[in-house]
């Protein structure tokens, strides 16, 4: 990966979209949608009501022309959508569960999935909460460099803005997914899949009477969307299949966390939780952690010990790679 040619093409990005942000009077995330559909056009610029103007309509495209020449590899093209994804939570002030998730916890869910599924042809992977896709992308992009042969993606959201950012990150990287605009509580429109991963959203589902049905409904008040979006996500894993989510770390501490718990264990195998790092959140309270839940079915048996711990932090180089050997022992005991 060239650092040179993913700042100087992060550089001519972020300046179109700045001067469409601009021209438009729109947000910077909806001016990074356009500009990425408009190189996805080959830097055909959409023009609507006289927007842009000819004066910027001639900027952007000797921008776009610099940019299209720098001739991105799809992981470098990831790295440039990033930091603009980045500039636009800031720009937008975006809420903390529309922003993207961190390429370092993207890595490290790729790596313990590519250990847990060993060498396969194929697979099918739904993000339930796709958001931006960087995190099905950073995971479709690893796979992919270690030769797992075909990758058929699915993605879910119910905000349109975060799927049009998915859908443009996805394509500008030659990654063919199928992105679904719906809320993913309701039935969900996607086939049966080998893995759900998904960076949890966290907080309130507020339609009380659409989770009538689910076992990790509250008892009374609205129920925690992340609990039953782990609910779903198992009823739509193939037996056998795999869940791995970013959740809170407090996951288990809460008063309704008995009811999640009987779920998992009525549907699947609980085969791990891992704390992430604590250098990688602000604070304690947004920590999280890994989530590894098995689909009962097709073989699949109870792993003997669960698999506890947490990373260390990622600079201490000697300790990550110590825990990551213990990792791998786990995993190659409970295949």
């Amino acid at each position: 990966m060239n650092l040179e040619k993913i700042s100087s093409a992060y550089n001519l990005f972020d300046k179109s979209i700045n001067l469409l942000k601009e021209d438009l009077d729109s947000s910077y995330m909806d001016a990074l949608v356009e500009t990425g559909d408009n190189l996805l056009e080959n830097g055909k610029i959409m023009v609507e009501d006289g927007k842009p103007t000819e004066k910027v309509i001639k900027e952007l495209e000797h921008i776009y022309a610099e940019f299209l020449d720098i001739n991105l590899s799809p992981e470098e093209m990831r790295q440039v959508i990033q930091f603009a994804l980045v500039n636009a939570s800031k720009v937008d002030k975006i809420q903390p569960n529309h922003q993207m998730t961190p390429d370092s916890i993207g890595l490290l869910v790729a790596y313990l999935l590519e250990r847990i599924l060993g060498p396969k042809e194929e697979i099918k992977i739904l993000d339930i909460a796709v958001g931006t896709g960087n995190l099905l992308s950073t995971l479709t992009n690893h796979l992919k460099q270690n030769k797992v042969k075909e990758v058929e993606l699915f993605g879910v959201d119910n905000d349109d803005t975060l799927l049009a950012v998915a859908g443009m990150s996805l394509k500008m990287q030659q990654i063919e997914a199928h992105l679904y605009h719906q809320d993913a509580i309701d039935n969900l429109i996607t086939p049966k899949v080998d893995v759900v991963l998904s960076d949890l959203p966290v907080g309130y589902y507020p339609i009380d009477e659409r989770v009538v049905n689910f076992g990790t409904k509250a008892k009374s008040g609205h129920s925690f969307v992340h609990h039953l979006l782990i609910e779903q996500s198992i009823l739509q894993l193939l037996p056998g299949g795999w869940g791995i989510f970013l959740v809170p770390k407090n996951l288990f501490e809460s008063a309704e966390a008995k009811s999640l718990l009987e779920v998992i264990q009525q549907q699947a195998h609980f085969q791990g939780i891992l704390n992430l790092p604590n250098d990688l959140f602000a604070s304690q309270d947004s920590a999280k952690s890994l989530l590894l839940l098995q689909k009962r079915g097709n073989g699949a048996k109870q792993a003997n010990p669960v698999l506890l711990g947490g990373f260390p932090a990622i600079k201490d180089k000697e300790a990550f790679a110590k825990f990551l050997q213990q990792v791998d022992n786990w995993i190659n005991k409970n295949k």
